[in-house]
C-alpha cells in the first residue's frame, strides 16, 4: 500500500484543516472501492469521526478492511475538537498531555495509510439489512453505502447547539445569531454579545479582545448570574480586561430584540435588579454547549439501554450481527466512558468484524513491531536486527 495514501474528504464544505489541505487522489486504485449505480460498496462504514471513529480506521486497515467514515460535524475529531480543541488532555497512554486538536492529528496522521474516505457534514438518516447480509447505509446528503460492516462510534450521538430562547431571534441564525465560530474573521472590527459562563464563551471572548486580526470593537459577556464554568484562569482574565474596560461583563438574560430593516440591532437583557436594558449589537454568539442526540440510531433496531447502544464485551457487537458500537456511545458491565477504552473496543471490534468482511480466511494475530505483513500495509520498512 502506497505510505503516502492519505483519508479523503468528500460531500463537505468545510472541514479540519490537517485533512483540508490533503490530496484527495493519492490513493492506489486498488484499494478503491466498488461504486455501482452510485451506491458506493465497501467493507466498513463508521458512524463518527472522534478519536475513536479515527482509531477504529486504524485497526480496520491493520486487517486491510476499508472503511468510509460518515460524521454530522464539518470536521474530524468529534468532541476533541468541537468542545474542547484547546484544553490539555491527561490520561492517553505515553502521551503525558495532548490538545484534542493534537490528539485528533495524530490520529488522522496515524491512519494516512489507509486512505479512508470522509462523508462530514451529514448524518447516517437510513440503515437496512440486504438479503446478502450486507447493510443498505443512507446520509442525509444522499451519499448510500452498500457496506458489510457498520461501527457505530458517534460518542453520545449527533450535537446540536443548546439555542437561545427568545422568539423570533431564530430568525437571524448564520448571519447575525451564531452559535459556533467557524470564521472568526468575520467578527473582527464588530459589536459583540457573547452569552454564556462556560469555557467556549469565556474563550471566544477573550479572543475577540485581544490585539489580532480577529480583535473585535467592542465585547460584552453575558451571563445569568456571576458564577462561572470556564477555566479559573480564563474567569480571572475576563476580570482584569473589564476592570481595565477592555470588555464588559453583564448579569441577566436575553428576553427580547429589536430590528429594523430585516437586522437585528439590539438585544433586551433583562438583569438581575429587575430592570431590562437595550444593548446594541452588530453579532450575537450564544454557547451553552451542545446537547447529544441519538438521533436515527434509535430506530435501526439496536438494543438500547438509557440511549445508550447495548454489546457484547467479546467483540463489541450490538444485537445485530454485523454492526459493532465503539467508544461512548456503548454500554457494558462495567463501562467506563474513556477515549483509552474506546481504543481497546476498537481494536476488538475490528477482529469480530474481520468474520464478516473475510468469511474463508483465518484471521491471525500479528505484530506492528515484528510483522513484515503489517510494515508493507503500513508503508514502512521492516526494522533489520543485528
Amino acid at each position: 500500500m502506497n505510505s503516502k495514501a492519505n483519508p479523503q474528504v468528500t460531500d463537505t464544505a468545510r472541514t479540519h484543516d490537517d485533512i483540508h489541505d490533503r490530496s484527495h487522489n493519492d490513493i492506489r486504485d486498488d484499494i478503491r472501492d466498488d461504486v455501482r449505480d452510485g451506491v458506493i460498496e465497501t467493507d466498513a462504514v463508521i458512524v463518527g469521526a472522534g478519536p475513536v471513529g479515527l482509531f477504529q480506521v486504524f485497526e480496520l486497515g491493520l486487517l486491510e478492511i476499508k472503511a468510509h467514515i460518515v460524521d454530522s460535524l464539518a470536521y474530524p475529531g468529534g468532541q476533541c475538537i468541537e468542545l474542547y480543541p484547546d484544553k490539555p488532555i491527561y490520561d492517553i497512554p505515553a502521551v503525558p498531555v495532548c490538545t484534542g486538536r493534537e490528539l485528533t492529528d495524530s490520529l488522522l496522521a496515524q491512519i494516512a495509510p489507509f486512505g479512508a474516505t470522509f462523508h462530514l457534514g451529514q448524518e447516517v438518516s437510513e440503515l437496512q439489512r440486504q438479503d446478502d447480509g450486507r447493510f443498505h447505509v443512507a446520509t442525509s446528503k444522499g451519499t448510500r453505502f452498500l457496506t458489510k460492516t457498520v461501527f457505530i462510534a458517534g460518542g453520545v450521538g449527533s450535537f446540536q447547539p443548546r439555542t437561545l430562547k427568545a422568539d423570533g431571534l431564530d430568525k437571524f441564525h448564520d448571519t447575525q445569531l451564531f452559535y459556533r465560530v467557524r470564521n472568526p474573521q468575520q467578527f473582527a472590527g464588530k459589536n459583540l454579545v457573547i452569552v454564556g459562563g462556560g469555557d467556549s464563551a469565556l474563550d471566544w471572548a477573550l479572543n475577540f479582545v485581544q490585539p489580532g486580526p480577529h480583535k473585535a470593537e467592542s465585547v460584552i459577556l453575558l451571563h445569568r448570574r456571576d458564577g462561572f464554568r470556564a477555566a479559573p484562569a480564563s474567569v480571572t482574565r475576563m476580570r482584569e480586561l473589564c476592570d481595565a474596560y477592555e470588555m464588559q461583563l453583564m448579569t441577566g438574560q436575553v428576553t427580547g430584540f429589536d430590528e429594523a430593516d430585516g437586522r437585528l440591532v439590539r438585544i433586551k437583557v433583562s438583569g438581575n435588579d429587575g430592570v431590562t436594558r437595550g444593548v446594541p449589537l452588530d453579532a450575537l454568539l450564544v454557547f451553552f454547549g451542545l446537547s447529544p442526540k441519538l438521533g436515527p440510531i434509535a430506530e435501526w433496531g439496536l438494543g438500547l439501554e438509557r440511549k445508550q447502544v447495548v454489546v457484547d464485551t467479546e467483540k463489541f457487537q450490538t444485537n445485530v450481527p454485523g454492526i459493532f458500537a465503539v467508544g461512548d456511545i456503548n454500554i457494558y458491565p462495567g463501562k467506563k466512558k474513556l477515549i483509552l477504552s474506546g481504543f481497546h473496543e476498537a481494536a476488538l471490534a475490528a477482529f469480530g468484524a474481520a468474520a464478516y468482511v473475510f468469511p474463508d480466511k483465518r484471521i491471525l494475530l500479528q505484530y506492528t513491531t515484528t510483522s513484515p505483513k503489517l510494515h508493507k500495509v503500513l508503508g514502512v520498512e521492516s526494522p533489520v536486527f543485528d
